[in-house]
C-alpha cells in the first residue's frame, strides 16, 4: 500500500506539473508551483525506488528533498508579491530566490557527500529511509526554508483582501494536512518504529495545494474539483457498503458471497461505477431524446442565446432576437409579448408565443398556444424563457444605470445652462434697455417694430432663465378653475375664442405662480396657431381621477407635425411656431415634472391638438428644486 501511494503520488506529481506549466502562460507563481510538483514526484519517486531494493539511488533521490521547499518559497514569493503594490522585503527576497536555489543544491551535494541518509527494515521487511546523524543538516534546512515560505504566505495573508487572502487561508489549512501527513516520514530517524500509514494519503496534499491556489485564478477546476469529488465520495459509499456486505452476507445464508475476497468486491464494485460514468453521457443524451425529441439543447447552444440576448440595447431589440433565436433552434415561427412594450398584437390559434411579464418578485414567462407542441419543443421553449426572463432583468438594470447617468450628465448641463443664461441675460438686457429709450426719437411704426421686436428678445431671455435656473416650489391649496379664469382675462387672445370644463370644486396642492406659468404657455401655443385661423377655438377641461387631476387643454389648429410628436416635442429648441424661442413646452415639462406629474400630446381625442396634463391632488413635499427636464417619472 505505501509504494501504491507514492507511485500514485509520483505520477499526480508529474500531471499537474504538466498542466500548470500549460496554463501558466508566463506567470511566476505557477511556474514556481510546477517546480515544486515536480521535486515531490521525484521524492515520491525515491521511495519507490527503495523498496525495489535500489538503496543508494533512492537514498540520494529522498536527500534532494531541499528542492522542494525552495520551489514552494519561490512560489509564495512571487504569488504574495503579485499586482500593483509591490513590497520592498519581498522584493528583495525575490532578487535572492537564485541564491536560496544555490543553497539548497548546496545542501543536497554535502548531504550526498556525507551519506546523510540510509535504509533500515520496517515491519514488512521493506527498505524504509531514515536520516543518520549528518542528516541533521539537511532536515533542519528543509524545515527552515518550509517555515519561511509558510512567513511568506502569513506576510501575505496580511498585506492582501480579497481572492488572494481566501487562497492563502487555504494553503495555510493544506499545509497543516500536508505537515500531519509528512510527520510520519522522519519517525523512523527518530528510533519511533510505526508505520508510515499517513503518508498514504500524501497524493491528497498536493491536490489540494494546487486547487487552493488555482481555484480563484482559473475557474474551469472548479467543476473539474466539483466531479472529482463526487465520484470519490461515490466510491467510498461503495467501499462501505461493500464492508456490510461482507460481514451480514455469511449471516443471512449467502455464504458464496461471503467467501468472495471483500478487495475483490471493491474492485468489481469500483469497474461498474467506472463503466457507468463512461456510458453516462452518450445514455443521457439518448434518453433525452427518447423523452424530448427533437430538443436539442447544450452548452453550446445555452451560450449562444446567453451572448447574443446580451447584445441587445432595448427592449425592440431584444425582442426581435429572441425571437429569431427561438424560432431558429424550433423551427417554428414564435411571437414573443413583453409587457413592457404594450403590444395589441392578437395570437391565431395556430401561432405559439412567450408572454414575458414584469412581477413584484422579478420577470416571469408563459408558454401561449404551445398544448399541441411536442414535448421537446416545450422543454426548449421552457428553458428559452427562463434565459430570456433573465436576460429581461439584466436589461432593465442595464437601462436604468444608462438613465441615472443620462440624469447626472442633464443635471450637470442645466447647472452650467443656468450660469451662463444668468451671465448672457445681463449682457443683453443692458443694451435691449439702451435700445428701448432709443426708440422713443423714432417714428412711430419703427417705434412700434423695435418694441415688439424688444418684447420678443426679452421673452426669450426670461425663458431661457426659467429653464435653466433652480426651480422651487412654494406648495399652497389651489382653486383650479379660478386660476384659469385669472389667467384667461389677462391674456392677449386676438379674437380666438374658448370654453372652461373645470369644475369649481376641483383644487389640488400645487405652486400656483409655477402651475400659471404652465397654462400661460399652453395657452400662447394655442393662440399662436388659432390667431389666423377661422373658427379658432381651445377648450380647457378637468376631471378628478383617484387621487390625480386630468387637465386636459384642446384646440382645433394645424396637428402636430408627426417628426415632432413623443418626447421631442418637450425637448428645449424644438418648435415649429414662427418667432418662438422652442422652450415654451421644455419649460411647462419640467414644472410638471417639479409636481411629480406628467405631460403628454394626444391626438385622439377628437380635436386636432390635446395636451394632456396628470397632476397629483396631494403634493407630498413642499419644495423641490432642480428636476431633471427629461426624466418622465
Amino acid at each position: 500500500m505505501f509504494e501504491m501511494a507514492m507511485s500514485i503520488s509520483s505520477v499526480c506529481g508529474v500531471l499537474v506539473a504538466a498542466w500548470l506549466l500549460w496554463r501558466a502562460r508566463n506567470q511566476g507563481d505557477l511556474q514556481a508551483l510546477a517546480g515544486f510538483a515536480i521535486m515531490m514526484a521525484i521524492w515520491c519517486f525515491g521511495h519507490v525506488v527503495l523498496f525495489q531494493g535500489y538503496e543508494k539511488i533512492g537514498i540520494n533521490i529522498i536527500l534532494a528533498n531541499p528542492l522542494m521547499p525552495t520551489f514552494f518559497l519561490h512560489f509564495a514569493i512571487v504569488f504574495v508579491n503579485s499586482g500593483p503594490a509591490k513590497e520592498r522585503t519581498l522584493d528583495r527576497l525575490h532578487l535572492a530566490i537564485p541564491w536560496f536555489y544555490v543553497a539548497s543544491v548546496a545542501v543536497v551535494l554535502h548531504s550526498w557527500w556525507m551519506e546523510a541518509g540510509d535504509a533500515i527494515s520496517t515491519l514488512d521487511t521493506r527498505s524504509f529511509f531514515i536520516f543518520t546523524d549528518a542528516g541533521s543538516w539537511n532536515l533542519a534546512y528543509t524545515v527552515l526554508i518550509g517555515m519561511l515560505a509558510h512567513g511568506v504566505l502569513l506576510f501575505g495573508w496580511y498585506r492582501h483582501s480579497g481572492n488572494k487572502k481566501r487562497s492563502i487561508l487555504a494553503m495555510f489549512g493544506v499545509g497543516a494536512w500536508g505537515l500531519l501527513l509528512a510527520t510520519s516520514f522522519v519517525f523512523p530517524s527518530f528510533g519511533i518504529s510505526w508505520f508510515p500509514y499517513p503518508m498514504l494519503l500524501l497524493p491528497t496534499y498536493l491536490l489540494l495545494l494546487v486547487y487552493a491556489v488555482v481555484r480563484y485564478q482559473i475557474l474551469s477546476v472548479n467543476a473539474f474539483a466539483n466531479r472529482a469529488l463526487l465520484w470519490l465520495a461515490m466510491m467510498l459509499v461503495i467501499l462501505c457498503l461493500i464492508a456490510v456486505i461482507s460481514v451480514v452476507s455469511g449471516r443471512i445464508g449467502l455464504q458464496a458471497l461471503a467467501d468472495v475476497p471483500s478487495w475483490q468486491l471493491w474492485l468489481y464494485s469500483l469497474l461498474m461505477l467506472l463503466m457507468s460514468a463512461l456510458i453516462y453521457q452518450p445514455l443521457n443524451r439518448l434518453i433525452s431524446r427518447l423523452i424530448y425529441p427533437g430538443a436539442v439543447l447544450n452548452e453550446t447552444v445555452l451560450d449562444t442565446w446567453s451572448s447574443r440576448l446580451k447584445e441587445a440595447q432595448d427592449w425592440e431589440q431584444l425582442t426581435a432576437l429572441g425571437e429569431d433565436l427561438l424560432s431558429s433552434q424550433i423551427r417554428r415561427s414564435i411571437e414573443i409579448k413583453l409587457n413592457v412594450l404594450q403590444s395589441d398584437s392578437v395570437l391565431d390559434d395556430r401561432d405559439l408565443a412567450l408572454q414575458v411579464s414584469r412581477s413584484d418578485s422579478g420577470w416571469r414567462f408563459m408558454l401561449l398556444g404551445w398544448e399541441d407542441a411536442s414535448p421537446g419543443m416545450r422543454l426548449t421553449a421552457e428553458v428559452f424563457g427562463s434565459l430570456f426572463s433573465t436576460s429581461c432583468g439584466l436589461l432593465e438594470r442595464s437601462l436604468a444605470l444608462a438613465a441615472t447617468e443620462r440624469k447626472r450628465l442633464d443635471e450637470k448641463h442645466l447647472v452650467e445652462l443656468g450660469g451662463l443664461s444668468a451671465s448672457m441675460a445681463h449682457e443683453l438686457r443692458n443694451p435691449l434697455n439702451i435700445i428701448a429709450m432709443a426708440a422713443y426719437d423714432t417714428p412711430p411704426e419703427t417705434r412700434q417694430h423695435i418694441q415688439t421686436q424688444l418684447k420678443r428678445a426679452d421673452r426669450l431671455v426670461s425663458d431661457m432663465l426659467v429653464y435653466s435656473g433652480g426651480l422651487t416650489l412654494q406648495i399652497s391649496t389651489t382653486p383650479l378653475r379660478a386660476l384659469v379664469l385669472g389667467i384667461l382675462a389677462q391674456a392677449q387672445l386676438d379674437g380666438v375664442a374658448y370654453e372652461i370644463d373645470i369644475d369649481e370644486s376641483i383644487e389640488l396642492e400645487a405652486d400656483p405662480q409655477r402651475l400659471q406659468q404652465v397654462f400661460i404657455n399652453l395657452i400662447d401655443n394655442a393662440v399662436a396657431f388659432l390667431r389666423n385661423q377661422p373658427n379658432g377655438k381651445f377648450l380647457i377641461a378637468a376631471r378628478t381621477d383617484d387621487k390625480t387631476v386630468v387637465i386636459q387643454v384642446h384646440n382645433n389648429g394645424p396637428e402636430v407635425d408627426a417628426s415632432l410628436q413623443g418626447e421631442t416635442l418637450f425637448q428645449p429648441f424644438v418648435t415649429k411656431r414662427a418667432g418662438g424661442s422652442g422652450l415654451g413646452l421644455a419649460i411647462v415639462r419640467r414644472i410638471v415634472d417639479a409636481h411629480n406629474g406628467k405631460i403628454q400630446h394626444r391626438s385622439d381625442s377628437g380635436w386636432p391638438v390635446t395636451f394632456e396634463l396628470f397632476l397629483p391632488l396631494h403634493s407630498s413635499s413642499t419644495s423641490i428644486s432642480n428636476r431633471d427636464p427629461y426624466d418622465t417619472k
